[in-house]
């Protein structure tokens, strides 16, 4: 077999790749050996008897199933967290996302003339407060002090 590293070489240098990606046909391997010039090699490349190998990749499938998972909830276990409680889901956004729906709901009652400026300001003070664990537990509140009445659903 004859030696074509000169060749292997000036392939790697015209693809722009590592001399281990140039791949050379097996049928054409006396053609290449008589090339001795870049332009031999060009023209071999243009006639598809040198290439260059494909990059390898990374296989992203386990990464996606992964995340898939993730999404549906899974993997979340003892074993799998990584800081305290509050550092995955902070205080702050809890408080967030109770209060936030509690004084919309307060805005539409007052909005529609369902509850007076005053009501609404005491609720409101209340919420602040931390009193409702969430709306309906505002709702049931409403209805006991009889500011709402009950709904027909």
């Amino acid at each position: 077999m004859t030696d074509l590293r000169n060749q292997r070489r000036m392939a790697a240098s015209l693809l722009k790749c590592g001399v281990h990606r140039v791949w050379m046909d097996h049928d054409r391997l006396d053609e290449i050996a008589r090339a001795v010039t870049k332009d031999d090699i060009r023209i071999l490349i243009n006639g598809k008897a040198i290439r260059a190998r494909q990059k390898q990749g990374i296989s992203s499938g386990r990464k996606k199933y992964l995340s898939a998972q993730k999404e549906k909830g899974r993997r979340k276990g003892l074993g799998s967290r990584k800081g305290s409680k509050f550092a995955r889901f902070p205080r702050k956004r809890r408080w967030i996302q109770t209060i936030r729906p509690i004084r919309a709901y307060l805005c539409e009652l007052r909005e529609n003339g369902t509850i007076t400026p005053s009501v609404y300001r005491h609720y409101y003070l209340q919420a602040k407060g931390g009193v409702f664990r969430n709306k309906r537990h505002l709702k049931s509140h409403l209805l006991n002090d009889g500011i709402l009445k009950e709904e027909a659903t």
